[in-house]
């Protein structure tokens, strides 16, 4: 039981859980009500991505994911051993090539899945796109997350990418010049860049938090992050712009959703998104210790699970 839940532990299983919460969302709250209704070739029903294929589709991303987070604890190691000592799980209870072995295993699992949608659904972008996943988690754990930005830039697209796969996964080109097709897949658009943009900006806000939180053992091993480059008060303000700019974007989403009577959906975000985004704003700038830096990568993470939520809404709206 120890070995196992280490792994878990390895491998992050609360956020793989809410990789699979994200996807099941769109999927079920969004994309389905879309196309609901939208005649498939020879009448195969509405969804290309029907369940079984969405089934792998969240397999094949968990299965990256895990790999991912693996193969940056094995190379993080001397880093964590100075920022968070209690937490580390390679070497400790599963050793270095073991480690290797499942990174190998996992990621090798998630590629063989995508090829095996993109055959099957005729649609090369999946397994190419998850394929690059793998590579860039790979040269993101050696080399790119010590650059500035450059890491933090890739981790919040990965982020994104979780909603956008599955968008990509459904669209077919060749059906654009119907117009029942085309209108249900111009709906789909708009809310796939809503949610992978806000995925994307509170991803980069929390990756900025935690090099500063991490700022004391990156510094000693060679990164070049935020932090460590321009210094703690610069950090803070870039930041807070980033904030401050995702708030914004938000609360001219909710004003469209008022107009047009989401007044439910609308009063949420503004109690569990907008609100606590000020809040973040005001506590990045007063933040001093590490324990503050913790706390607030801890918020920033529900605020995203709450933004996520809101796709519920949409059970009913479209």
């Amino acid at each position: 039981m120890k070995l196992i839940g280490a792994f878990l532990r390895l491998v992050r299983w609360p956020n793989l859980f809410f990789i699979v919460v994200t996807q099941v969302l769109f999927y079920y709250c969004l994309l389905v009500p879309a196309m609901t209704g939208v005649s498939m070739p020879g009448n195969s029903g509405s969804l290309k991505l029907d369940p079984f294929f969405f089934a792998l589709l969240v397999i094949s991303s968990v299965c990256i994911a895990a790999a991912g987070y693996i193969i940056n604890d094995y190379f993080d190691l001397n880093i964590d051993l100075v920022n968070k000592p209690d937490t580390i799980v390679i070497q400790k209870i599963i050793s270095r090539r073991w480690a290797i072995a499942w990174h190998g295993l996992l990621s090798a699992a998630g590629v063989i899945i995508s090829g095996y949608l993109s055959w099957k659904l005729r649609n090369p972008i999946i397994v190419f796109a998850n394929l690059g996943c793998v590579i860039l988690l790979w040269f993101y754990s050696t080399n790119f997350k010590k650059q500035l930005l450059v890491g933090n830039i890739i981790i919040s697209l990965l982020t994104a990418w979780v909603i956008l796969v599955i968008y990509f996964a459904e669209i077919s080109i060749s059906r654009f010049d119907e117009p029942e097709y085309r209108d249900a897949v111009q709906s789909i658009f708009k809310f796939t860049i809503i949610y992978s943009a806000f995925a994307f900006l509170i991803s980069l806000i929390r990756e900025l938090v935690k090099d500063m939180e991490d700022r004391e053992g990156d510094a000693r091993y060679g990164c070049r992050t935020m932090p460590i480059v321009w210094g703690i008060p610069a950090t803070k303000y870039f930041t807070t712009i980033w904030v401050i700019l995702l708030f914004g974007s938000i609360a001219i989403v909710q004003l469209y959703g008022l107009l047009k009577g989401w007044w439910i959906g609308s009063v949420y975000c503004l109690a569990t998104v907008l609100v606590p985004l000020i809040t973040i704003g005001w506590q990045i700038q007063k933040a001093s210790a590490k324990a503050d830096y913790h706390r607030i990568s801890t918020w920033i993470k529900l605020i995203m699970l709450a933004g996520i939520l809101s796709m519920g809404f949409f059970k009913w709206y479209l």
